[in-house]
């Protein structure tokens, strides 16, 4: 049996911290940004954990 792939899609958006939790950055940084408050840009810059339901499945791709 082969081994298993790391999908690599997935490699470049999450991040494992030591550990062991999973980081991603927040969606909608990157265009239409004169539409939206300073707040809401510093909000969305930051890096938050991977949803509870999608854990299981992303940890799968990245091969842990």
């Amino acid at each position: 049996m082969p081994k298993n792939k790391t999908h690599k899609g997935t490699a470049k958006r999450v991040r494992t911290t030591g550990s062991g939790k999973l980081m991603r950055q927040q969606a909608g940084l990157r265009h239409r940004l004169e539409v939206k408050s300073r707040k809401e840009k510093r909000d969305l810059s930051g890096v938050v954990d991977v949803a509870k339901p999608d854990v299981k499945r992303v940890k799968k791709l990245l091969g842990r």
